[in-house]
């Protein structure tokens, strides 16, 4: 008996790792979730983990996953990435990766983190809401 092989169709390989993440989602001009979880695979254009909560498709999304290098082999790095929430099962979520940067990380993890009112997300997803609406009127 021949094994048939399922045909890829993602354009971008992905890597199978688990890290520490976490997210903050944003809906209507309002923060909807926070919470932890980890990762489960990543690529250049998104990333698979498994949230606290089921998180709502379309959403703004901002992922904070510690990074498995350290910056000069003693500063604790994270990436932070801006995307969308691409699709939900439960609580796995798939999301994708639109913007990115990578900062430096606490020596400690603080399990509960402080939330900001002027943040990156907020700021990154009404810009993205900007820049719909022009199009849409462009298109009209």
């Amino acid at each position: 008996m021949q094994l048939v092989k399922k045909e890829e169709r993602r354009s971008k390989c992905r890597f199978e790792i688990r890290r520490e993440v976490r997210y903050r989602v944003t809906g209507d001009r309002v923060q909807e979730a926070a919470g932890t979880g980890h990762t489960l695979n990543i690529c250049s254009g998104g990333v698979a983990f498994a949230a606290q909560d089921r998180l709502q498709p379309g959403s703004f999304v901002e992922v904070s996953i510690s990074w498995p290098v350290l910056l000069d082999d003693t500063c604790p790095m994270r990436l932070i990435a801006f995307g969308r929430v691409l699709r939900c099962d439960g609580q796995l979520a798939v999301c994708s990766i639109e913007k990115y940067e990578f900062r430096t990380a606490a020596r400690t993890f603080q399990a509960d983190p402080t939330v900001r009112t002027d943040s990156m997300l907020h700021r990154w997803a009404n810009g993205m809401r900007k820049g719909i609406m022009k199009e849409s009127v462009a298109r009209a």
